[in-house]
């Protein structure tokens, strides 16, 4: 019999999961599907007790399924949650033998739909879960599984940090392999320049240990290359001391807006402090306009002039205190969404007072042409030093240069219907060409953005640059029967 609290979980879980699709029945657990039962089986009986597979009717699978966003979830035939590396290589060859499509769900937070959800095998790396601090060598493991938040909160007792994820509830796998921008960014550079080496499940089974000497061409690829050379089940990183820090969230009305531009482009061209840092959200919610700003420095207090023009503006709320890091990234937790979401990104070199004012104007716009489920839409300015990139001089898949700096300003929508989809990823295209003319005047038409904010159509190119036949070059040579290709996302 089942008990009340886990009938409690099935209950939850399945009416979250049934919003995914808006009561939609032919996406329905019973719809029409394709079927992949034998697949399932067969991995169900190649792997080992460590692993299990579930089906449809498990509040596991549930789970294993469910992501950060409902846009981002579909109903697998099955579910796959492996205790090994050895069991991933077991289902890798099956897969691969059968053609059945998969996905491979690290903390659940990727938001184009279908780069970690599929009809056919769910893999969820819930059980690769470590972290494991050597303070000999200064560095930490950390499985596939795991959240950042979760990451901060194991390394606090040791006064240790990595570059990670900047708000709750972002895994490190994903993340980590499209790049990764951090708060300690511009001490420390991108998350993959703090990674000394991986654990890969190749394409055809095998696990290996990937580091610069050991294995350079995939060292390179995995660093902003994601899923395209198998399946990485954990990550050594450098670490770093960290103690407590100062930060939170302030918002502020549209009565004083001019005052919190002028704030935003100012920090963002004249700020020099490599331990401060903001994201400066300019947003719409059910069509009333707002601003606020995430605000950070890695210390307990920040000297004098670095925040000072945002601290003099008069602010609505204000959640700021000296705090533990992990504290810190909790302010900023990113709940799970029953609705949809989408990102979309543009790179720019600087954040000047006319391009925050197009992007203003493109919140305005968009507030009174988008569809009515539509409930709010956000343009984030996140500035860095330029010097963000001079952190590591082995190349890396992303960015394919390091000579210019380049930002990453994001803009995402959240609306609710599915038959609003076509409107809003129409939308978030449309804002990008608009304000990439703003922004990149003087910049080739083929600048990269950053992956892990590209819409799904993104091309290739417009991530990897010059780096792309290299990246197909060694895809080739790993996975000559494409079984990544399999899988979802950005494909090389």
């Amino acid at each position: 019999m089942i008990g009340a609290t886990l009938l409690t979980e099935i209950v939850a879980l399945a009416s979250a999961v049934s919003s995914l699709f808006g009561g939609d029945s032919q996406t329905s657990l019973s719809g029409s599907r394709p079927s992949f039962s034998e697949t399932c089986q067969e991995i169900a009986s190649s792997i080992s007790s460590a692993s299990n597979i579930y089906d449809p009717n498990s509040a596991k699978y549930l789970e294993d399924i469910l992501h950060w966003t409902s846009s981002s979830s579909q109903y697998a035939a099955c579910s796959l949650e492996p205790g090994t590396a050895a069991d991933i290589g077991a289902a890798l060859r099956i897969l691969g033998r059968t053609r059945t499509p998969f996905a491979v769900k690290g903390g659940g937070h990727a938001t184009n739909p279908g780069f970690s959800s599929t009809e056919g095998v769910q893999i969820a790396m819930t059980r690769f879960d470590e972290v494991v601090y050597d303070s000999k060598t200064q560095t930490v493991t950390i499985g596939a599984g795991q959240t950042w938040d979760a990451v901060y909160a194991a390394l606090e007792p040791y006064g240790v940090n990595v570059a990670g994820g900047r708000i709750a509830g972002v895994g490190v796998a994903g993340y980590t392999l499209g790049g990764g921008y951090s708060w300690h960014t511009n001490q420390y550079g991108l998350t993959i320049d703090s990674v000394l080496g991986y654990e890969l499940v190749m394409p055809n089974g095998t696990v290996i240990d990937v580091t610069e000497t050991s294995s350079p061409d995939l060292f390179f690829a995995l660093k902003g290359g994601m899923n395209n050379y198998g399946i990485v089940t954990k990550f050594t990183f450098k670490t770093f001391s960290q103690t407590k820090v100062w930060g939170g969230i302030i918002s502020y009305s549209e009565d004083v807006l001019d005052q919190f531009i002028a704030a935003t482009a100012n920090f963002a061209a004249n700020n020099t402090d490599p331990k401060a840092g903001i994201i400066a959200l300019y947003r719409s919610s059910r069509g009333q306009f707002g601003t606020a700003l995430n605000i950070f420095y890695d210390a307990p207090t920040p000297p004098p002039g670095v925040f000072d023009e945002f601290l003099a503006i008069p602010w609505s709320t204000r959640e700021v205190s000296t705090r533990s890091f992990l504290s810190f990234v909790k302010s900023l937790l990113s709940p799970f969404h029953p609705a949809r979401f989408v990102f979309n990104t543009v790179s720019v070199t600087s954040y000047p007072v006319d391009f925050i004012q197009s992007m203003i104007n493109e919140t305005h716009y968009w507030s009174k042409h988008l569809p009515e489920d539509v409930s709010s839409f956000s343009y984030d300015v996140q500035p860095f030093l330029p010097s963000l990139f001079d952190h590591n001089t082995t190349p890396t898949a992303y960015p394919p240069s390091r000579a210019q700096a380049l930002y990453p300003f994001n803009f995402h929508f959240l609306w609710r219907a599915p038959s609003s989809d076509e409107a809003v990823y129409d939308a978030t295209r449309r804002t990008a060409r608009t304000l990439w003319a703003r922004a990149n005047m003087d910049l080739d038409d083929q600048a990269v953005v950053y992956p892990n904010y590209g819409i799904f159509d993104t091309p290739v190119e417009h991530l990897y640059g010059e780096h792309v036949p290299r990246l197909r070059a060694i895809k080739k040579a790993v996975d000559p029967e494409d079984v990544m290709g399999l899988a979802g996302g950005f494909k090389i």
